[in-house]
């Protein structure tokens, strides 16, 4: 590497403490969301009540995520970055309290709406303070730190899930989130570079009004849509006509607005934003799609419990650790487009022994696939979040973050909804263990054919981007306005 090449990619050890600081909250947020996914059934025996009502549990969440997701950047301008994280990592944690008090179904679902709040700002919020941080050096080892727990969490959530439903009471699935947020709120308090004064920052109270329910009732449509009928249910398909309707009014909308939107759409002519986005939408297709249908080929198929499952989910975990760190330095030098078509390729060869795998396939080539596959997932995410933030200024981090995270979030809804429909139809329709096998087959090949799409929309996107000249603004404080 050039001398040039060097300094460009050379990390300010005070963004190294700004990612630290942020990172142990995000892991409570991000963990979260998924050990609740497997207690589900436990709730609901326990609270005396329906998984179709506990069910809300999640949902909630979900839809709490959704309104607050759009407010970070304004919220950010008004407070500051610090102040910011603090309250709502201080938000989280009281939910996460409250969440492991509850007393029936009702008092779980209105905490973990709190929770969703804090959640939902966080989310983000981590991701514009490290890159601001970064001032445009090393984004790609910076954001393989960052990515850590968005893809760790829907593996290694489930197994600390089943571990804490086999050993003690459900309200420790919450309990559990409390030494990270405490931790998270010191270091937070100590390492995070000082806000300046409060500042105005004017609300596009419309844009809010148009984008917030557009999000809530997309999210909410696509997680009815694994229920019978699927997407020709009426709490599916009105939910998703009334989200695309507004969604189009808002970016009408801001479009109009350019700098004063909510969130800056412009933005989106900046093709490193824009097709990483897209291929964000896909890798969460990608991700938690087969998340979900994964467990269920182990527990439904093969009879284990959820915590064997989990287990079993182990190696893919091991997969995207190992290849997160080289993928984010190569992500600095070459770019993210063919680490991107490798990911993907590679995400697909190791989705495929799953296609053809039955009742009894040696769980040791299932593993290794998996292992695989893990390998594949850290080198298509790094290199793709990464990319969202090149050749951006510092101003425009924030609207970036919203963006790419909408993305991923609302492609993670859309790829379970999607592969629970095929797979709960093709279940219905089983009348033998062998239609279940091939229902489960079925499934794992849509989930390859996703993969194989991202290896041909990852030919879009562009080569090694130069990062912008914003490394001198990164002293500047992270309260600043968009321009």
């Amino acid at each position: 590497m050039s001398t040039a090449q060097a300094e460009t990619t050379k990390i300010d050890p005070a963004a190294w403490r700004s990612v630290w600081a942020v990172l142990v909250g995000a892991l409570a947020v991000i963990f979260d969301t998924t050990i609740v996914a497997v207690a589900l059934h436990t709730l609901a025996s326990d609270l005396h009540t329906s998984v179709a009502t506990i069910q809300w549990v999640s949902t909630g969440y979900l839809l709490a995520l959704g309104v607050t997701i759009p407010l970070t950047g304004w919220a950010q301008r008004l407070l500051g970055a610090k102040r910011l994280w603090i309250i709502a990592l201080s938000i989280f944690l009281v939910g996460s309290i409250l969440s492991s008090l509850a007393w029936d179904a009702p008092s779980l679902i209105t905490f973990r709406v709190v929770q969703g709040v804090g959640g939902g700002v966080m989310l983000p919020l981590m991701s514009t303070i490290v890159m601001q941080a970064a001032g445009g050096k090393g984004i790609g080892q910076i954001m393989s730190v960052v990515s850590l727990p968005a893809v760790l969490g829907p593996i290694l959530g489930p197994v600390i899930g089943g571990i804490i439903l086999s050993h003690l009471h459900w309200s420790w699935l919450f309990w559990v989130n409390v030494p990270f947020c405490v931790v998270g709120l010191v270091l937070a308090a100590i390492m995070l570079p000082k806000d300046g004064p409060v500042r105005r920052a004017p609300f596009d109270l419309v844009g809010f009004v148009l984008m917030a329910p557009a999000l809530v009732a997309l999210l909410d449509g696509l997680s009815n849509a694994g229920k019978d009928g699927g997407f020709t249910r009426g709490d599916v398909l009105w939910p998703l006509i009334i989200g695309l309707v507004l969604l189009a009014a808002f970016v009408a909308w801001a479009l109009r607005r350019k700098a004063r939107a909510l969130v800056d759409l412009m933005l989106l002519r900046h093709w490193p934003l824009s097709s990483s986005s897209l291929l964000l939408l896909l890798s969460g297709i990608t991700l938690y799609g087969a998340m979900l249908v994964l467990p269920l080929y182990f527990q439904q198929l093969r009879g284990m419990t959820p915590l064997q499952a989990g287990l079993l989910l182990i190696p893919q975990g091991v997969g995207t650790f190992v290849s997160r760190t080289f993928a984010g330095r190569l992500s600095d030098r070459v770019g993210a487009r063919w680490l991107a078509i490798t990911g993907f390729a590679i995400v697909a060869l190791g989705t495929l022994p799953y296609a053809f795998a039955g009742q009894h396939t040696n769980e040791v080539w299932l593993m290794a696939a998996l292992l695989v596959r893990g390998f594949g997932l850290g080198i298509v995410t790094v290199p793709l979040m990464a990319l969202a933030f090149r050749g951006l200024e510092r101003a425009e981090v924030p609207d970036a973050s919203i963006i790419s995270r909408i993305a991923t979030q609302v492609g993670g809804a859309f790829g379970t909804a999607v592969l629970a429909v095929i797979l709960e139809g093709a279940l219905k329709a089983a009348t033998s263990s062998a239609d279940a096998v091939a229902a489960f087959q079925g499934a794992f090949w849509w989930s390859v054919g996703f993969a194989a799409v991202g290896v041909g929309l990852s030919f879009l996107l562009p080569g090694q981007v130069k990062s912008a000249a914003a490394a001198p603004a990164a002293a500047a404080g992270s309260g600043a306005a968009k321009a």
